[in-house]
């Protein structure tokens, strides 16, 4: 239940900070970029590379969300409605990709078809690596529709494809928008697969320029285009999932939908799409590094750089996960319990990450330390603040959901007896919400753990992740120095990312659904 009554003050200053720290960097980019004079800024967005940079990355993201939608939808139908064998572990097997890294993907396949260039080559690996986001809010879509309607449909004739795509299909389309804005923002934001592969994206050219020239306006620029285009997606979805309508036809407890039986050659079928994705994403990944690992058998590893770099990596995630869960603790308990126009306007501003790209965040923070904060400048402070700003939404949105299932009248109830405002929040509604909470925090350790162009442009001086320690060994196509930390990065992203999985497979159907007639998702 959401309250339209005032927030408590205390609630809203914390909050106000969450969304100060969120906005922060695109302000200070905003602000060196309105330094620079209109003139500056117009020579830059109308020369040709600027143009070709546009077009390239706006391609790469329209190709990349219609492969995702291409292989998401038939795979999800088939781990969440069909009784195709090992349903479970195949759901597993699909999110398992989210721990390999978009330039660990294109390391791997580069290493085993040295060939592989262009733009095509980076498509192919950024819906291999992103498909997950498709994959698992459809099937859990597909398990939440109410089978009622398409019963319904089939007992006034329609055939069950036309029953499936016309009753069926409706109902999942809010989170094949959400999972489409994933991909579209995960597309714009990647730096490795298309540095690999030689496109010209965004992320490419805002890194060459800062790094080769140090060319702070031109970069400011196009950061600050990048940052557009990401909010146009995000727009859109908004307008596709504001526009999308769910129903159920009756109140009471929730029935499973009927899983479709599939047998004969449906079930071959069915199983050989399955391996077949399962194995290009990846079987070919881990048959690369293993070969490329016993192939350098000649090249002494260095443990202690590994585990160390492992043992870095670990850490300075884990710490920008803390931050983000501490940030959104105020905000998603904002946004769960009341609803004024304060509170949508921080919830807002604290999603700004959702729009900045990894390369933004870096860049933007270097200008900012180096003109404010010089002390914290290439501190582990600074790097781990900037994994909380880029990935703050995801532990918002988990911390949100999570209080919002808690009934506020146990909170009530506790304060009635004596407890005092914390006490109370914490002996019910934490205690019931901590773990959505901690899912949230997972989120951000992994895509932390993956996260390369902020890392190149903030790590303190002589600190390696497993991430850096890659991408300088791949420069050089030193690809067998590479597969150990390859490796091991896939091994220690694998662990959050199965902890998530295995939370959505046993995540209970809600017992109790109210009537709803075509009401907004």
């Amino acid at each position: 239940m959401i309250s339209r009554m005032r927030p408590p003050r205390t609630l809203v200053v914390l909050s106000g900070v969450t969304a100060l720290v969120a906005v922060t960097p695109l302000v200070y980019l905003l602000v060196r970029v309105v330094d620079a004079g209109p003139e500056r800024i117009w020579a830059i967005l109308i020369r040709p590379r600027t143009l070709e940079t546009v077009s390239t990355s706006v391609g790469l993201v329209a190709v990349v969300i219609a492969g995702c939608l291409i292989v998401g939808i038939p795979t999800a139908f088939l781990v969440a409605r069909s009784t195709v064998p090992l349903a479970r572990t195949w759901w597993v097997l699909a999110a398992l990709p989210l721990a390999i890294p978009s330039y660990v993907a294109a390391y791997a396949w580069i290493a085993l078809i040295p060939g592989m260039r262009g733009f095509w080559a980076a498509a192919l690996i950024l819906i291999l690596v992103s498909s997950p986001y498709v994959v698992i809010p459809m099937a859990v879509a597909f398990r939440q529709s109410d089978p009622a309607v398409e019963e319904v449909a089939r007992a006034l004739g329609k055939s069950p494809l036309s029953a499936f795509l016309r009753v069926t299909m409706p109902q999942t389309w809010p989170a094949a928008a959400a999972g489409s804005l994933l991909v579209g923002l995960y597309t714009l934001s990647d730096f490795g697969a298309v540095s690999i592969f030689r496109v010209d994206a965004f992320t490419r050219v805002i890194y060459a320029s800062y790094r080769a020239s140090f060319d702070r306006v031109s970069a400011a620029v196009l950061a600050l285009l990048l940052v557009l285009l990401a909010a146009a997606l995000v727009l859109g979805e908004r307008r596709i999932r504001g526009r999308a309508q769910r129903w159920r036809v009756a109140s009471g407890t929730v029935r499973p939908a009927v899983p479709v039986n599939v047998r004969g050659w449906r079930r071959t079928l069915g199983v050989t799409w399955l391996s077949f994705w399962g194995f290009l994403a990846l079987g070919i990944p881990l048959i690369s590094l293993i070969s490329q690992l016993l192939r350098s058998t000649n090249v002494p590893l260095r443990w202690d750089q590994l585990i160390q770099a492992t043992i870095n990596s670990a850490g300075v995630s884990a710490l920008g996960a803390a931050i983000a869960v501490l940030l959104a603790l105020p905000v998603g308990l904002l946004a769960a319990r009341y609803r004024t126009p304060v509170t949508r306007g921080l919830e807002s501003v604290s999603y700004t990450g959702h729009a900045l790209p990894g390369v933004v965040v870096g860049l933007s923070l270097v200008f900012l330390t180096l003109a404010v904060l010089p002390a914290i400048y290439q501190t582990l402070v600074t790097l781990a603040l900037a994994y909380a700003v880029l990935f703050l939404p995801k532990s918002i949105g988990a911390t949100r959901t999570a209080i919002g299932l808690v009934p506020p009248v146990l909170e009530q109830t506790a304060r009635t007896l004596g407890r005092g405002p914390l006490r109370a929040w914490l002996d019910t509604t934490f205690r019931m919400s901590w773990t959505g909470i901690a899912a949230g925090g997972l989120l951000v350790l992994l895509t932390a753990m993956k996260e390369l162009p902020a890392t190149l442009m903030l790590r303190p001086t002589g600190f390696d992740t497993l991430a850096t320690q890659l991408w300088s060994r791949t420069e050089v196509s030193a690809y067998g120095a590479a597969a150990p930390y390859a490796l091991a990065l896939i091994a220690l992203a694998a662990v959050p990312a199965w902890l998530l999985s295995s939370a959505a497979t046993n995540r209970p159907m809600p017992e109790e659904s109210p009537t709803i007639t075509t009401v907004p998702a």
